[in-house]
């Protein structure tokens, strides 16, 4: 019997670690060939040393120039890739501010809009952007983050409406806190910030908002990615599906 995306392609940012590799591993186990993109391609060889389905690829998504580079013939995308910057407003380097939306909102528009012809031509294509609890609601500190959170999901839902006609999904994905490096790195940032302890930091400022008191693993995140390239997704589109514990319910 074959694989459920036998014949696929996908690319995945972030795919060295965390949420990223998580998901890379589940195209995989359907079948997809991967295209495993991070900021360094040793960062994702070790995916590739587990499948010869994976193609590792280093690229600077902050780097506009280097994004279009990146393959085109791609059926499923999966933007992950993201990093994190804790700063009171008027302390936030501008310099910084602009490189968290080039790399979480800008490249997302530029891999959509390369990928579609081929997705298009095709007459099926998933597009699954790996957004945030912070797409939808916001936190004081993480200007950058919510804002770039924020302009990926009118992003997806313009690609879900534009996409429709052509067999063309598009949705979000919204985690609370998952443990990756990014939150971990998160932590001691926030523990600087609000002049707490670390652990201070995941049950009073992390946990606080959510009803389930736990940090999300990588590979539950992949699960509820799956689903959405699967033989259910064809009619989910332009949603974005709440993996927040509670946290939006309040």
């Amino acid at each position: 019997m074959s694989a459920v995306l036998d014949g696929r392609t996908a690319l995945v940012t972030g795919a060295g670690s965390g949420i990223g590799a998580a998901v890379a591993r589940r195209l995989v186990a359907d079948g997809a060939r991967v295209y495993a993109v991070d900021l360094a391609e040793d960062r994702v060889a070790p995916l590739a040393a587990e499948s010869d389905l994976v193609t590792p690829l280093g690229c600077d998504l902050s780097d506009l120039d280097a994004v279009e580079q990146l393959p085109t013939d791609v059926d499923i995308l999966v933007n992950n890739a993201g990093r994190q910057h804790v700063s009171r407003l008027e302390e936030f380097d501008p310099e910084v501010f602009s490189n968290i939306l080039r790399l979480m909102l800008e490249s997302p528009f530029r891999l959509i809009r390369r990928s579609l012809p081929h997705m298009y031509a095709r007459g099926w294509g998933r597009v699954v952007n790996i957004s945030s609890a912070h797409g939808l609601r916001a936190s004081p500190y993480k200007s950058a983050y919510v804002s770039a959170k924020h302009g990926l999901e009118g992003l997806s839902k313009v690609t879900a409406l534009e996409g429709a006609e052509h067999g063309v999904t598009s949705n979000c994905i919204n985690p609370a806190y998952v443990r990756t490096p990014l939150v971990e790195a998160q932590i001691a940032d926030q523990a600087r910030t609000h002049g707490i302890s670390e652990d201070e930091v995941v049950t009073k400022i992390m946990l606080t908002p959510v009803a389930v008191k736990r940090l999300i693993e990588p590979a539950e995140t992949a699960e509820l990615a799956a689903l959405l390239w699967g033989p259910a997704s064809a009619s989910i589109t332009g949603t974005s599906l709440s993996q927040d514990g509670g946290w939006t319910a309040r």
